[in-house]
């Protein structure tokens, strides 16, 4: 997996990048979980009470200055676009919803 310095969900018009001033507790406060190659992980549920809900999934590298941001399909081999069609529009709320709180709790800034 190719980590960016910018990107954005499939079909999102909003794209992020790092914010400079991030730091690793940020990151675990806010629900990330530090892998063994020093890696950050984040993965969450889109939709509530649906078993296949498709999930967020961001990674961010070990030294804080790139990621990937993603969405994929319930077992994670897919990726998914949230904004084609009605299909996922309680997924493109949380989704908004989780990476506002990125951005104002200092771990992504819009680009």
């Amino acid at each position: 997996m190719a980590f960016l310095e910018k990107d954005q969900l499939e079909g999102s018009s909003d794209s992020y990048k790092m914010s400079p001033n991030v730091k690793k507790y940020t990151l675990r406060d806010n629900g990330f979980d530090q892998l063994k190659n020093g890696n950050f992980q984040f993965s969450r549920d889109l939709e509530i009470g649906t078993a296949k809900s498709p999930k967020l999934k961001m990674n961010v590298s070990s030294d804080l200055k790139t990621f990937k941001l993603s969405a994929v399909t319930a077992n994670g081999l897919r990726t998914v676009n949230l904004y084609k069609g009605e299909a996922f529009t309680e997924a493109q709320e949380r989704a908004g919803y989780i990476l506002t709180e990125f951005v104002e709790s200092g771990i992504l800034e819009r680009v």
